[in-house]
């Protein structure tokens, strides 16, 4: 059984919702789950599918910030924690999962199931919906993201330029 879980949004005071997201595949140190290109391929594919249902423009795949984020993967990966990055520029989605391994697909997939907690009208959330808004918000032009794989522990994080979930704003 593996067990999933998405890290909760962080609230900040210039920020509503502050989620990163990861899409390339971190090797180095971590274990290897597929090849990095098929993985920032599926990830960056998935998350303009995503945003297409809303009528956004699709993201750019950032190396950068695919950079930054298998940094931070491999971080929470190595010190057992799953936590937002301090003083992060970017928005940043993370996921985990543990006794399996999730697809990209899978992980855009969940935090886009997020869209049923987000009503547009009143721009609220009735739980948790910061990382669909962040993977839909229209200022946002590109992702990174990353996956490690250890000891039966996947973490993808996912990082956003510019980000996303600014208070007061909707995301498209």
């Amino acid at each position: 059984m593996c067990l999933r879980r998405r890290f909760p949004p962080r609230n900040n005071r210039r920020c509503l919702i502050r989620p990163a997201a990861t899409c390339l595949l971190l090797a180095a140190m971590a274990g290897s789950l597929r090849p990095a290109d098929t993985f920032s391929t599926e990830m960056l594919a998935a998350h303009n599918r995503v945003r297409a249902g809303v009528k956004v423009p699709p993201l750019a795949w950032s190396a950068k910030l695919a950079e930054v984020a298998a940094k931070w993967a491999d971080h929470l990966l190595s010190t057992g924690r799953f936590e937002h990055q301090g003083r992060n520029p970017y928005g940043e989605n993370l996921f985990e999962a543990r006794g399996g391994t999730v697809s990209a697909a899978e992980v855009v997939a969940d935090w886009a199931s997020e869209a049923a907690d987000y009503d547009y009208r009143t721009n609220t959330c009735r739980g948790v919906c910061g990382h669909y808004t962040q993977l839909v918000w229209r200022g946002t032009r590109a992702v990174g993201c990353a996956s490690a794989e250890r000891g039966g522990r996947q973490v993808v994080a996912c990082e956003y330029d510019p980000p996303g979930n600014w208070k007061g704003q909707r995301p498209w």
